[in-house]
């Protein structure tokens, strides 16, 4: 059995893997900075899984920077890897790090494996991927990386098994942390976030996009850590409609929600055109993540918007949260698959193992 592990810096998500079924999940909430050891063997218990009969664990990794781009066996050399992406991913690496020394601690002998969410997207062309710095700078590690790749490459496997994965695909995870890519033939070419997962679509309480100048000016007035606790705690639809929750957005029914939602329609738009342009032109639209696959008037407003690609949605199938949301008429198709990270983490460590002769 594999124990597939999302440490966050609060909480515990656990599923426990048999081949590509899931057997069994927990979720600890609430952790403190020192809990996570507890956390994990509350978590099995919750779960009904001895650590005895664990074959091994798997865990979901944000941040792999340049060199980590494939799902991999945790090893020494790998820990130290992780721990220098921490600068760069310093909300998420460190909680990724406490999950693989929880696990550790209960179980010395257990093979572990880290995905990683940048992974994906390592197929970037260089011109995609490189800011325009002096030299040093970019030599310290300063360029883009994207994020979400888990669940880009566990939608290119569904729709691939399908026999439907297109040759240019806009795929939209859209949840509370938001982004989208653009996919060739299976492969990522371009995606909206950067360095960190800060940049590109209005997020929950992430920014988007914001000129560097502004950045600048925060941090003048603020602090370098307040500053950051605005662009990534605090900003957002949360900043913009009073809630991170697209729910209560549309039930609030005032004009600052209302602007909000238009706001985070508006930018998803702009971002898909730029998107498109990376591929020359678009064959599908794959929405996933919770609000992807759960609110059909942010899905409305984004295929209204792609209207002059050929996209022309069902408005029935979009209101019933169906698989397929194409029209007979349209030039594109236009799916929801939902998003299935842990599975695609479980497969990935098996792959690996398998390679191992484990």
């Amino acid at each position: 059995m594999l124990l597939i592990v999302n440490a966050g810096s609060s909480s515990l998500k656990l599923k426990v893997f048999e081949g590509a079924e899931e057997m069994a999940r927990a979720t600890v909430s609430e952790i403190g900075a020192d809990g996570h050891l507890e956390a994990m063997a509350l978590g099995l218990a919750k779960a009904g899984v001895a650590v005895d009969r664990l074959t091994a664990a798997a865990h979901r990794v944000v941040h792999g920077g340049a060199d980590l781009t494939a799902t991999c066996r945790v090893t020494p050399q790998v820990l130290r890897q992780i721990a220098d992406c921490v600068p760069l991913a310093p909300l998420h690496n460190p909680a990724n790090l406490v999950g693989i020394q929880a696990v550790a601690a209960l179980a010395p002998e257990l093979p572990q494996y880290a995905a990683f969410d940048t992974a994906f997207h390592a197929t970037n062309p260089e011109v995609a991927t490189t800011y325009a710095l002096p030299l040093e700078e970019r030599q310290r590690g300063l360029r883009r990386y994207g994020f979400h790749g888990i669940s880009y490459a566990a939608l290119v496997r569904v729709l691939r098994a399908r026999g439907e994965l297109p040759e240019r695909l806009l795929a939209c995870h859209l949840g509370n942390g938001c982004s989208m890519a653009a996919i060739v033939n299976g492969r990522s070419v371009a995606t909206t976030m950067g360095y960190s997962p800060l940049d590109g679509l209005t997020m929950g309480t992430r920014t988007g996009g914001i000129d560097g100048n502004a950045v600048l000016r925060l941090a003048e007035l603020h602090g370098i850590e307040r500053a950051g606790r605005i662009l990534n705690r605090e900003s957002g639809l949360l900043a913009l409609g009073g809630s991170n929750d697209l729910r209560s957005l549309h039930a609030a029914g005032t004009a600052e929600a209302r602007f909000a939602l238009d706001h985070f329609t508006y930018w998803a738009v702009r971002h898909a055109g730029s998107m498109v342009a990376a591929m020359g032109g678009l064959d599908a639209v794959v929405f996933t993540g919770g609000i992807g696959e759960n609110d059909p008037w942010v899905r409305k407003e984004i295929l209204s918007g792609l209207r002059f690609l050929g996209v022309s949605s069902d408005p029935s199938a979009n209101d019933r949260n169906e698989i397929t949301l194409h029209d007979p008429t349209s030039r594109v198709a236009i799916w929801i698959v939902p998003a299935d990270e842990e599975r695609q983490i479980a497969l990935e460590a098996q792959a690996v193992m398998a390679g191992e002769g484990a």
